[in-house]
């Protein structure tokens, strides 16, 4: 039950379907898609901060990429529910995407920053529901193999955050800007060879969007994922000054960052086996337990190279099988055409309004309280979350059908 890996077998077979899986086009997508994400998120607030940008001001410009996930994925999901153009929406976004970024090159002021800023995320945060959704329709009935393809977005990642963590203990701290925007490249590269997938037939006897969202699990379900996101804010936001506040050089932020996508793709490659055992509600609420702790750890802990270490293992877990089990979810509960909006309300709700609503917090709190109590606040919110999915979602657990691996 394993991919092909030689290079003239790019695609996989899908069992019962006969369709073929483009395994290597959209694992190629996902690794500079996640290679962005770990170039720009640990390493864009030290460029701003050596701008001489205060911690708020960070803050919103941070703040605006979780903005923008709240307004454009629902009206990018309708469009492209509507014309049936996901690909097409993808390979507009990532070229628009490229254009914003390109502004950070000309201008050090605020007002040029923020505009930057929001048209880069407004375009950016059309892609990953659309290819989450393309990705699910290509598998068909092999979405348990999802996390195979996904894993390549950690690499990705890895990659990214490695290379650009050691390379900036050498180069200055523009660098960050080139890299950066030479992995945008590779993303508009990607997008013109991901395929389009068919449109999902229409189901007469499926609910409809409005009737899905008035379901009790599902409302708690995206109320747990939107206090998962807030919990987060602080890490995205001020993970990386934190540790370099504390005495950490440059090239150990990259291997904690490292450390916890390692994390992540262990939990990607099990999440089969693991899913055959749990139900993915139990899988969300030992994830939204493990987030709990975690941020304690780093609010509190961050100068034991032991508790930091631990902190960020627990990453599998907060973000690994926490994402893995709530886009399966979504996937179930918004079926067939439903698919595209119910991945981009996903995401809104989630890394938009809730990674808004926690970087912005953490950039008025970490001056006024410090970074433990910022931490802390993080905490409460995983807490939150883990009694509003437990209270809401109540019921026998299912098997997390949407991520098992047929017995052999």
């Amino acid at each position: 039950h394993s991919f092909p890996t030689g290079a003239s077998r790019e695609s996989a077979r899908v069992p019962g379907v006969g369709a073929m899986i483009p395994y290597w086009r959209l694992s190629a997508y996902y690794f500079f898609y996640f290679a962005f994400v770990g170039a720009f998120s640990p390493y864009f607030t030290l460029y701003l901060q050596s701008i001489a940008l205060s911690a708020t001001d960070i803050a919103l410009l941070m703040s605006l990429m979780q903005l923008m996930r709240v307004l454009a994925p629902n009206l990018w999901g309708w469009l492209a529910e509507r014309l049936g153009m996901r690909i097409a929406i993808v390979r507009l976004s990532a070229l628009a995407s490229l254009a914003g970024f390109s502004v950070f090159f000309l201008t050090t002021e605020f007002a040029g920053l923020f505009a930057a800023m929001a048209l880069m995320a407004f375009f950016w945060s059309a892609v990953l529901p659309l290819i989450e959704g393309l990705a699910f329709a290509h598998l068909g009935e092999a979405s348990h193999r999802y996390g195979r393809i996904r894993v390549w977005g950690s690499v990705g990642f890895i990659v990214a955050v490695l290379a650009l963590g050691h390379s900036l203990d050498r180069l200055p701290i523009e660098a960050v800007l080139w890299i950066t925007m030479s992995i945008l490249v590779g993303i508009v590269l990607c997008s013109f060879i991901v395929p389009e997938a068919p449109r999902p037939p229409l189901q007469r006897d499926a609910a409809s969007f409005g009737d899905t969202l008035r379901r009790p699990e599902v409302r708690a379900l995206l109320g747990a994922c939107f206090l998962m996101s807030a919990a987060h804010g602080a890490l995205y936001v001020f993970y990386s000054i934190h540790l370099v506040g504390i005495g950490y050089d440059k090239g150990v932020v990259g291997w904690m960052w490292t450390l916890g996508v390692l994390a992540e793709i262990g939990v990607f490659m099990w999440m089969p086996r693991i899913s055959v055992r749990f139900s993915l509600r139990a899988i969300l609420l030992f994830s939204f337990a493990c987030a709990v702790a975690r941020f304690l750890m780093i609010g509190w802990g961050a100068h034991s190279l032991a508790l930091l270490l631990l902190a960020q293992v627990l990453h599998g877990a907060t973000f690994g099988a926490y994402h893995a089990a709530a886009i399966a979810v979504v996937n179930e509960w918004f079926p067939g055409r439903l698919q595209s909006r119910g991945q981009a309300l996903y995401g809104s709700i989630s890394f938009g309004a809730g990674g808004m609503l926690g970087g912005l917090l953490s950039g008025y709190t970490w001056e006024g309280i410090g970074p433990a109590w910022t931490y802390t606040i993080g905490s409460g919110f995983a807490l939150a979350g883990l009694l509003w999915l437990l209270l809401g979602w109540k019921g026998e657990p299912r098997p997390a059908h949407a991520l098992h691996e047929p017995r052999r």
